[in-house]
């Protein structure tokens, strides 16, 4: 493709309000880009059939200039683009309606992977939101194996969500609402360094010079909720960007999943209400995950915690419950000498553990593996 077609595809992809669906009409109409920009503008409004700003000549000469230094740009930064019609351009976006007419991306990671996962949430993550997003995309990759992780590079769940990948060597894109010249958040560079060089990519539909701004973060959403094929919300409040998302990718019917929270929790209110409302599916691990979505499995992890080596206590209480079935807490507390209340807490974390269960007559039970 020459100079002149990538810089009429760039300036047509600058139009005001332009997305898919209004440039294939565009397109269906006069044909080229480049015939947008080339033809006078009593020719151009008769085959748009319509007075259009759009048409106006000074309009069209400024997108043509700004393509001109936007082009250069991408050549000097090594930046790929992917036009709405090109056959790189990702399947699942292209459902989109409203989705972007050309993206910009530096890395190397496929905009169109076999199998990828949006995980969005709250900046304000708590410890269990961070863990939880961990431990889910370790899991998946145990799981499932190569799976692309989708976020926003924010702060909170979304940065936690890349770098959880780059650490598990899934390959992640980081969509941005803003042009390639800059990273914002700015302590988040050199994730971005790390995403582009290590199999990922950072992609934005936004030109190189394009500050972000409150409309660009709502319009990136839907390009996160667009390249996956189902939503994860860890955290959120009862408002946010990250229950937007959940929202667009349930009008592009994706699958949505909310973790649950404690009630009294600020940022699990908006995750319980998802669930509440039917809007999201509960999720408490990546196992449930995978299962839900059909994907094939690599290995199945849960088997391998059957053979966890126990805490040397929690042997000697499976050991003696194998030689005395169904001992009471108390013979147990006389035998291992132990005080009742702390021989309660180690029994408590044993049966969470699926280790052992409560029989009726305060007895307890071994669970056989």
């Amino acid at each position: 493709m020459d100079a002149n077609e990538t810089t009429y595809r760039l300036a047509f992809s600058m139009l005001r309000g332009i997305n898919t669906g209004t440039a294939a009409e565009l397109l269906r109409r006069i044909g080229t880009p480049e015939a947008f920009f080339t033809l006078d503008s009593q020719a151009l409004q008769g085959k748009l059939g319509v007075r259009a700003d759009i048409a106006d000549d000074s309009y069209r000469s400024h997108l043509v200039a700004l393509a001109v230094k936007e082009l250069d740009f991408i050549r000097d930064n090594n930046i790929s683009t992917s036009f709405f019609n090109d056959p790189d351009y990702p399947a699942r976006l292209r459902e989109c309606p409203d989705a972007p007419v050309i993206l910009y991306k530096t890395g190397t990671a496929a905009l169109d992977p076999p199998r990828s996962i949006a995980i969005v949430g709250t900046r304000h993550a708590t410890a269990f939101g961070t863990a939880f997003v961990s431990e889910l995309v370790q899991g998946i990759k145990e799981i499932a194996g190569d799976v692309t992780i989708i976020s926003g590079l924010a702060y909170g769940i979304d940065i936690a969500a890349h770098r959880a990948a780059l650490q598990c060597g899934l390959p992640t894109l980081a969509v941005v609402a803003h042009g390639l010249k800059m990273i914002y958040p700015a302590e988040h560079r050199s994730d971005a360094a790390r995403i582009a060089k290590n199999g990922g990519a950072v992609v934005t539909e936004y030109i190189s010079t394009a500050s972000p701004n409150r409309g660009a973060f709502l319009a990136r959403n839907r390009i996160v909720a667009g390249l996956a094929d189902a939503v994860v919300v860890v955290e959120s409040d009862s408002r946010g960007g990250a229950l937007c998302t959940a929202r667009i990718a349930s009008e592009y019917n994706r699958e949505v999943f909310a973790v649950p929270g404690r009630p009294c929790d600020t940022y699990s209110r908006g995750c319980n209400r998802l669930i509440t409302d039917n809007a999201a599916r509960m999720l408490t691990d990546a196992a449930q995950l995978v299962d839900a979505l059909g994907w094939p499995q690599c290995s199945q992890p849960q088997q391998t915690e059957l053979f966890r080596p126990l805490a040397p206590l929690h042997q000697k209480i499976i050991d003696h419950l194998r030689l005395y079935p169904e001992s009471t807490v108390n013979e147990l507390a006389v035998y291992f000498g132990m005080p009742f209340a702390s021989l309660s807490s180690t029994l408590f974390e044993m049966e969470m553990a699926d280790l052992i269960l409560t029989l009726p007559g305060g007895r307890i039970g071994v669970i056989s593996n």
